[in-house]
């Protein structure tokens, strides 16, 4: 174990471990609805609020747990998270009833959003800016991986014993996980005291509230008044809390606006968001055509998304390696062209009648394309970005990546709604009325990568961003020089 402490494959390891379990049991408890509802005695609307419960507190929370690894130490905080996430996991496979089952849920989510920042912070730390974009293609085959399982495993636990296990399995994970943190991941510390923005805190978690809830339940109220004020309230509490921090750039802000000096992590923060509505557009209403349509089970459906976990999985590390060499512009590109030509692919080949395995060629494409975004998308957000801003940084990227979802889950939902019943009160079949909504929708994922390859050209060359203006303008109270205090055997990253 001392040969393994500080170990920067070692630590991404550990980190993974516990990335693993926030990202599967995103994906795990879809399949298990049905037998919830059953052994609960609850309504599909109570139901899909486990889901919603993890979603939202990961949402709401997540900047708020990057301020606070700044504070007290990424590896306090990703060890603390394991911790919440592991005892709220045997808590939802023990729930007697279903509102206990939510609650259990939000607290689930709470430790997702303990330590989901604290692993990109920790890779910063551990990984020299020229090896970033390899560890990010093991985060991102890990991600993969976690994607390709859920349905899968999921739908085997179900089988063979019942949904309580689809929790419960987390267990064993999360100890050996939080076993290994204490024993390879080294414990940064602030090089002095920092103040907490609890005026900024409260701000930001009631407009990520307002419109994280508004978006998410918006086609369950009908998008009525109601909807419409909270998300306005969100956007005015966001402007609020824009106008607090810019006061307070001065005196440690929950979002250093030095950040948003450095371009190439502006540029792939804004693509981090397109991406996850992009990826929504596909995912959502596929599944649902497979099952719905196509008449798959649950896992049967997983298992024709696999070759597209697959191929991520395979392409991440590779991608991230080729974006150290020569920069991720290019390889993003490719990513986003390859994404679209599949999602446009499984739109030409739907039909009322597919056959499941013709859609294997465009599912493969997309995992080409997955593979090739991930990986150089988050070394190139972080790749400049000096280890005191670190923290801040993740919290805003994941901040978004979860937006993005809830946003692209929103907008897929109301545009195939909307198109459906459309089709269906025009006296169409439902398989005929949904495959023609299916056509329609996948519009809206192809024109916002479009919007990311246009992102993707603003990226600094791989010369010019090696000196980016938040590396030159560190936070006030900050020593350039000091930012972090490692433990002994930790090597610092480059740039620092």
């Amino acid at each position: 174990m001392r040969t393994w402490r500080a170990n920067p494959w070692a630590v991404l390891v550990t980190l993974s471990l516990g990335f693993f379990m926030t990202l599967l049991d995103l994906t795990i408890v879809n399949i298990a609805i049905p037998d919830m509802m059953n052994s609960l005695d609850a309504s599909l609307d109570r139901t899909l609020w486990v889901v919603s419960g993890y979603a939202l507190a990961l949402s709401v929370l997540i900047i708020t747990a990057s301020r606070l690894g700044d504070l007290h130490g990424p590896r306090n905080l990703f060890a603390a998270g394991l911790a919440v996430f592991t005892l709220a996991s045997v808590a939802c496979g023990l729930a007697p009833t279903a509102t206990a089952l939510i609650a259990a849920r939000a607290v689930q989510g709470l430790g997702a959003a303990l330590l989901t920042p604290q692993t990109t912070t920790l890779v910063v730390a551990v990984f020299p800016a020229e090896r970033r974009g390899r560890a990010m293609g093991v985060w991102g085959m890990v991600a993969g991986l976690a994607t390709l399982s859920g349905p899968t495993l999921g739908g085997f636990l179900v089988s063979a014993a019942n949904w309580r296990w689809i929790f419960l399995v987390n267990v064993p994970v999360g100890a050996a996980a939080l076993v290994l943190t204490f024993l390879v991941v080294p414990d940064i510390r602030p090089a002095r005291a920092h103040r907490f923005d609890l005026t900024g805190l409260l701000l930001s978690a009631a407009a990520l509230l307002c419109l994280a809830f508004g978006l998410q339940e918006g086609e369950n109220y009908r998008w009525g008044a109601g909807i419409w004020a909270l998300l306005a309230a969100g956007s005015a509490l966001g402007a609020v809390f824009v106008l607090h921090q810019r006061r307070r750039q001065d005196r440690e802000p929950l979002i250093p606006f030095a950040l948003l000096r450095d371009r190439n992590f502006t540029a792939m923060t804004a693509l981090v968001g397109l991406v996850s509505v992009a990826m929504l557009g596909l995912v959502l209403p596929f599944n649902l055509y497979l099952q719905s349509v196509l008449h798959l089970s649950a896992v049967k459906a997983g298992l024709v998304l696999a070759p597209s976990s697959l191929v991520s999985m395979t392409v991440g590390p590779f991608a991230g390696r080729l974006a150290d060499r020569i920069g991720g512009r290019y390889v993003l590109l490719t990513g986003l062209g390859c994404y679209g030509a599949g999602i446009l692919a499984i739109a030409l080949t739907a039909t009322p009648a597919t056959a499941w395995y013709a859609f294997v060629p465009a599912t493969l494409v997309t995992g080409l394309g997955v593979g090739c975004i991930i990986a150089p998308m988050s070394a190139e957000a972080m790749r400049t970005i000096p280890p005191h801003l670190a923290g801040a940084a993740s919290g805003v990227n994941n901040t978004v990546r979860q937006i993005g979802s809830v946003a692209g889950a929103a907008a897929v939902g109301a545009l195939l709604q909307g198109h459906l019943a459309a089709g269906l009160a025009a006296g169409r079949p439902y398989p005929a009325a949904f495959t023609a909504a299916l056509h329609t929708t996948a519009v809206l994922p192809l024109a916002v990568l479009a919007a990311g390859a246009l992102v993707c050209l603003s990226l600094r060359r791989r010369g010019a961003a090696a000196a980016p203006a938040c590396a030159h303008r560190p936070t006030a109270g900050h020593r350039p020089t000091a930012g972090h205090r490692p433990t002994a055997g930790h090597r610092p990253a480059a740039g620092r």
